[in-house]
């Protein structure tokens, strides 16, 4: 039962493509995977650090002021994953700019201290935390890397001892880098690239739902009419 807390974060509540939380630094940091990477680490380390922290004064916590404790406990795992920017990577914490202070609103984080830590043990919040920051990181470093890819023909990644990566850790894409769509690593090709990811998605897991309805029909000796069938296979 407890893996469920877990793999939920991954697939069926994936917080970028499923439940729509977090969009604000998705937008905005995703034109490098980079600086996807930087983010999603910084999130899944405040949100674990958190949730552990609610789960364990959750019966303390007076809940009129639920809501500031909880903001209080975010803030100061933010301040520490900033601090650590600044003093360790420098051009990361200033590609990042003000978007690493802002992760005390995310919405993912507010979201699991009032709607999970604050409910469950800290066994059950870790692992929670754990498929949400991890389901953030799959889908904000997969929309940088659409996004990178093809509005500037590269993928921008750490400085690495490999021959495909030149000194500022960039790999360029030949074909892609001498003509690149530009809109996709401007802003608005970001809402352009969720989308289309986000209709993708919709698109497997109506495929999936029409399979289980097929196997659970199939039991009953139900046969599909023309327009279900019409409907599964668009």
């Amino acid at each position: 039962m407890k893996i469920k807390e877990f793999t939920k974060g991954l697939f069926r509540e994936n917080p970028t493509f499923v439940i729509m939380l977090g969009l604000c630094p998705t937008l905005a940091v995703s034109n490098q995977v980079v600086n996807a990477i930087g983010m999603s680490a910084a999130v899944l380390f405040v949100l674990l650090g958190s949730n552990i922290i609610i789960s364990l004064l959750k019966n303390f916590i007076p809940d009129k002021v639920r809501i500031p404790s909880y903001i209080i406990v975010i803030a100061s795992f933010v301040t520490i994953v900033d601090l650590v920017m600044q003093a360790f990577i420098p051009p990361l914490s200033e590609s990042l700019g003000v978007f690493v202070p802002l992760i005390v609103v995310n919405c993912i984080i507010l979201g699991r201290a009032e709607g999970f830590a604050n409910r469950h043990p800290v066994s059950s919040s870790i692992l929670d935390a754990l498929g949400m920051g991890l389901g953030f990181a799959m889908g904000l470093t997969l929309i940088a890397l659409f996004r990178e890819i093809l509005g500037a023909g590269m993928i921008t990644l750490f400085p690495l001892p490999f021959d495909f990566i030149d000194e500022k850790g960039q790999i360029f894409i030949p074909a892609l880098r001498d003509a690149p769509a530009g809109v996709f690593i401007a802003p608005a090709g970001a809402l352009l690239v969720i989308g289309l990811l986000k209709a993708f998605f919709n698109q497997i897991e109506l495929k999936q739902e029409w399979i289980r309805e097929k196997i659970r029909r199939l039991g009953k000796k139900k046969p599909f009419s023309p327009k279900e069938k019409k409907g599964a296979e668009a």
